[in-house]
């Protein structure tokens, strides 16, 4: 009787531990794949947000006006609108306070930016590093259950008198599968990661220019504006001089 060369017939035919490794990469590609669909959607919707932001950013709106329309989305800002909204709330915040010199009122605002920033690039790396580790992972999961595969082979042969091909090739056969399959759960994995990696470092790097350029117009206006409260204090007291005298 002639032995089942087909996929099923081999994993039908193959011993407990090799069927075992076969699932646990056929449910780790499966894993990866839908990582890899989720991840694709989120980063490229997350570069299209950032450029759309900055198009609206740049075009010469009122920072205040913008800043109201962000708050009214009911806390969904994300990425550079989520950055956006971190500096310039903190910016208003410490502004009101007049002891507060503008040094410090920016202190503040990077601060608060940097927090934004962190949680944004974590959102954007999320469950990258379980496709890594699929990706590392697989093809020696898939190498164990080939060496299972063609130990207990061997050891089969050893309890006969004479081996042939026909003996030996089922056996082989059924354990190479398994490293086929890690392979074809380690490649896609590997490819998606490297990629969605400088995906994210692009982002990143857009995130980084936009605070520093936010940053350096906040400070113009926290200069301006202790200017403004010098002068004015300066021009009160000169008022007060007069009176008195």
């Amino acid at each position: 009787m002639e032995a089942d060369m087909s996929f099923i017939g081999l994993f039908l035919e193959a011993s407990l531990v090799v069927k075992a490794v076969m699932i646990l990469l056929v449910l780790m590609s499966i894993l990866s794949w839908a990582l890899i669909i989720q991840r694709r959607k989120i980063l490229n919707a997350a570069q299209q947000n950032a450029l759309a932001f900055e198009e609206r950013f740049w075009s010469g709106v009122d920072l205040a006006k913008l800043y109201k329309e962000v708050s009214a989305r009911g806390g969904k800002a994300s990425g550079t609108e989520h950055l956006f909204h971190s500096g310039f709330r903190e910016f208003a915040r410490l502004r009101q306070t007049r002891s507060m010199d503008p040094v410090s009122v920016m202190s503040g605002t990077q601060r608060a930016m940097r927090v934004a920033h962190s949680r944004e690039v974590d959102n954007l790396e999320k469950n990258l590093s379980v496709l890594a580790t699929i990706g590392s992972i697989s093809p020696y999961i898939g190498l164990f259950g080939t060496v299972w595969g063609i130990m207990n082979s061997f050891i089969a042969l050893g309890s006969v008198q004479q081996a042939t091909l026909q003996m030996v090739a089922p056996g082989i056969a059924e354990a190479l599968i398994a490293t086929a399959i890690g392979l074809f759960a380690a490649i896609p994995a590997v490819i998606a990661y490297n990629k969605f990696s400088n995906q994210v470092a692009s982002i990143d790097g857009n995130y980084i220019n936009f605070a520093e350029e936010f940053t350096g117009i906040l400070q113009r206006q926290a200069v301006t504006g202790s200017t403004q409260a010098s002068s004015n204090s300066a021009s009160g007291a000169q008022a007060t001089r007069e009176q008195e005298a």
